[in-house]
């Protein structure tokens, strides 16, 4: 460890360009444009606190999203008492007890034109020695800066309100975890709501293994788990839930109480391990010791999500009524346990609606009769820790790395432009849905459905997306999931020549399909099957043959289906099938399907609707690019007009400013009354894979950017660039949830809205690939020219 008070760990480099020798011949390579830096000013690992691991797992999860927006630097916060050793990601470290260290540090950000945004993360006890050096600080940056509070105290006394005020005054903007702490500032500490925005304390995305393997893992079968964890300290009150055990084991005497986490170094510095040397002994005088575990140690995070998911109940029993919030009540509810707090302000505005209990501080019986009661009944406990998890996705730290994002590109004014970045392609939980007969239909948050049983749609579009994957890849195991698909839909083909789509989870067909049309099932199968064809030279031959067989005889009624949709399913696959070996039996009936797409535009087509139809409703992107696909199997050029007229109308009614918004399944959007139409919510994910598959083929037969754009807005639907401004695809899981409603997003993690996403991702992964391939030839052309 140095000496000094300040440090900066890497050399800034006064150069603009740098010069880089590659075997005989050097490169002058630019690198004037920069990505614009944030600094962080934080505590941080190896010191351990909750404001340390916060930074660490929100600058994880910026980088995660937009490292090609902008790059994070790390100031690291230090005093006498706290000294570490840091990794190379921290650039800087302030000494809070030296004065001259905040003047140097504020110089040196000052002179970085490269630092558009300060953040900084605030506990009083930081700078509790050197407020006046802190205050001074912040008059003396000339970049904007945001202050988060961590504590925000009620009924101030006029020093606590001035200090808090002086510092609102010196930043651009506040971020405080709840609606109560904003409400605080802005009627105790007379601060304007402007200046204040709320971003819940992050949280871990979870693949939610199964309670009972975990159990097993960790030597816990056959307990009711109880936990709490954190750095122990007395404002815990761990000892609420001991003295409320004797009640809780006369009942259930398969209790065990686990208490994770070592003692807070900051108490153990002070009075070393008094707490828990009390809890020990409170643990022993009440004769628990066969339903009490320490766990004395500060977990690595996949442990302690391991520790939660098993965990039946999670108890935190805080005794400090202006806790604003906590990492660790956030941690338990995005692990699904069913959660019973103490009410601190956090708790007091998550566990509503049935999303938790809520007991008095320090009230053992409350307690006591709280987990006898969730105990003994599962259906009870387990509705809670759905609601508690449904009530804490939101605010995973994916999305709060969004709201981050968006306040740096607001105060940044615009120095700073987002630019989600995509992540690898995952079939995680494509293969989970994935039987050996077949992809299931539904999912409860993430797990599969079986009793939901199986569709033709799913393994129709299951079939094309891992198609498109080994076309991509060459993955052998696609194979086996590309033949399983084909057998599933082989499976619903019908003597005459048609498909039935619902089939149960014994394998039988369902009423369902005598009740329903079936006309778009038939041809997204169609469309399924020549998408396979089209792939002949790589898969095998015998797949191929099948498909073929199979195909000709769903062919057998297709000029009788007049669905639009269905018609352009048809279309679509009678074209992919015509790419390596042309019939003039699908030229013809691909003539005879888009020549009644032409006669519906005509009849409903007006100046200011150009559609096939008097309203707008679900998958309307397939229409227009089926009739592009027409045109690229005849070459007839009525179809290539309309085609385009017809999409840039769509994307007309569906993109605005940088954001697409498909047609909701709320309400349709009507021709003769489309200006009094607002809905918001409702919007599908396969509308929104559809838009970018229709988005590709148009670039690529127009080489039109403008197309080739909307495809990246589009996808960044699934990625946050929404009107809630979540994630809709879990990176954590490989599923993509069901639906963006109004309010709130469908985190169910089914087969279609899984699929789609996978179909969107391959589209991008195939447009960009292509085009980063053909930029680096261009560019090491234009090196060796040179």
């Amino acid at each position: 460890m140095r000496n000094e008070s300040f440090f900066n760990h890497t050399a800034i480099l006064p150069f603009s360009k740098q010069k880089i020798s590659a075997r005989n011949r050097t490169y002058l390579l630019d690198t004037t444009h920069q990505l614009p830096e944030i600094l962080f000013i934080t505590s941080y690992p190896p010191r351990e606190c909750g404001i340390a691991t916060y930074s660490q797992d929100l600058i994880k999860a910026l980088n995660n999203k937009f490292s090609n927006s902008f790059k994070i630097s790390i100031c690291s916060l230090e005093s006498e008492n706290e000294k570490h050793v840091y990794s190379d990601e921290i650039k800087y470290i302030l000494d809070t007890d030296n004065s001259n260290a905040f003047i140097k540090l504020a110089e040196i950000i000052n002179d970085n034109d490269a630092i558009e945004v300060i953040m900084i993360q605030h506990e009083f006890g930081f700078f509790s020695k050197k407020d006046k050096e802190f205050k001074q600080f912040l008059n003396l940056l000339n970049k904007p800066t945001i202050i988060v509070f961590h504590t925000v105290l009620p009924n101030p006394d006029d020093a606590l309100k001035n200090k808090v005020q002086e510092i609102s005054h010196l930043c651009e903007s506040i971020v405080v975890m709840t609606n109560a702490s904003a409400k605080i500032l802005e009627n105790d500490y007379s601060i304007s709501d402007n200046k204040i925005s709320i971003i819940p304390h992050g949280t871990h995305l979870v693949a939610h293994s199964d309670n009972e393997f975990l159990k097993k893992k960790y030597n816990l079968t056959d307990k009711k788990v109880l936990s709490t964890f954190g750095l122990l300290s007395s404002g815990k009150s761990i000892e609420t839930t001991l003295e409320a055990l004797p009640a809780i084991v006369k009942i259930n005497p398969d209790v065990l109480f686990l208490i994770i986490g070592k003692t807070h170094p900051g108490v153990v510095k002070q009075e070393g391990e008094k707490y828990r040397l009390m809890l020990e002994a409170k643990v022993q005088s009440l004769q628990l010791q066969q339903h009490v575990k320490f766990i004395n140690q500060y977990l690595k995070l996949t442990d302690l999500l391991e520790y939660l998911q098993l965990t039946d109940i999670y108890l935190f029993t805080s005794k400090d009524p202006n806790q604003a919030v906590s990492g660790t009540f956030s941690y338990a509810m995005s692990c699904g346990c069913a959660i019973i707090s103490t009410p601190i302000p956090h708790a007091r505005e998550v566990l509503k609606d049935d999303a938790g209990i809520i007991i008095n501080f320090g009230n053992s019986q409350q307690l006591a009769k709280a987990v006898n009661s969730l105990l003994k009944d599962e259906v009870l406990r387990k509705n809670i820790s759905l609601n508690s998890l449904h009530t804490i996705v939101p605010s995973v730290w994916e999305n709060a790395a969004i709201a981050h994002a968006l306040l740096f590109e607001k105060i940044s004014e615009n120095q700073i432009s987002l630019n989600h970045k995509t992540p690898i392609v995952n079939l995680d939980h494509i293969k989970r849905l994935t039987t050996n007969f077949g992809m299931i239909q539904f999912s409860i948050i993430n797990q599969p459905d079986i009793s939901s049983g199986y569709t033709l749609d799913d393994n129709a579009r299951a079939m094309v997306a891992i198609c498109q994957h080994y076309e991509l890849t060459r993955d052998e195991e696609d194979l086996k999931y590309i033949h399983i698909y084909f057998n599933f839909i082989n499976y619903c083909l019908q003597s005459e020549g048609s498909f039935l789509n619902y089939v149960d989870k014994d394998g039988s067909f369902t009423e369902q399909n005598y009740e329903t049309n079936l006309n778009d099932s038939n041809g997204r199968a169609i469309w399924a099957l020549g998408y396979l064809i089209s792939l002949s030279d790589l898969l095998p031959q015998e797949l191929v043959a099948d498909a073929e067989f199979t195909i000709q005889a769903a062919l057998s009624k297709a000029n009788a289906i007049h669905s639009t949709r269905a018609m352009a399913f048809i279309i679509k696959g009678l074209y992919y099938r015509n790419i390596n070996n042309e019939s003039p039996q699908d030229i013809a009936l691909i003539k005879e399907l888009a020549n009644r797409l032409v006669q519906m535009y005509r009849h409903e087509a007006e100046t200011d609707w150009n559609w096939f139809e008097s309203y707008l409703t679900y998958g309307n992107s397939i229409l227009p690019e089926a009739l592009l696909c027409a045109w690229l199997a005849t070459g007839i050029s009525i179809y290539k007009q309309i085609a385009k007229s017809s999409f840039d109308f769509l994307l007309s009614k569906i993109f605005r400013e940088n954001q697409i918004k498909v047609i909701s399944n709320k309400g349709w959007l009507y021709k003769a009354r489309e200006s009094d139409q607002i809905v918001i919510g409702g919007e599908q994910p396969i509308d929104i894979a559809y838009t970018i598959l229709a988005l590709r083929k148009f670039f690529h037969v127009f080489e039109d950017e403008t197309y080739k754009n909307k495809m990246k807005i589009a996808f960044d639907w699934f990625l946050g660039n929404n009107h809630l401004h979540q994630i809709i695809y879990n990176p954590c899981t490989g599923g993509c949830y069901d639906g963006l409603e109004d309010s709130y997003i469908n985190l169910n993690q089914g087969a279609e809205s899984t699929v789609s996403y996978l179909m969107a991702r391959l589209a991008i992964e195939k447009t960009f690939r292509t085009e980063q391939k053909v930029k680096y030839q261009s560019q090491h052309y234009l090196k060796l020219s040179t």
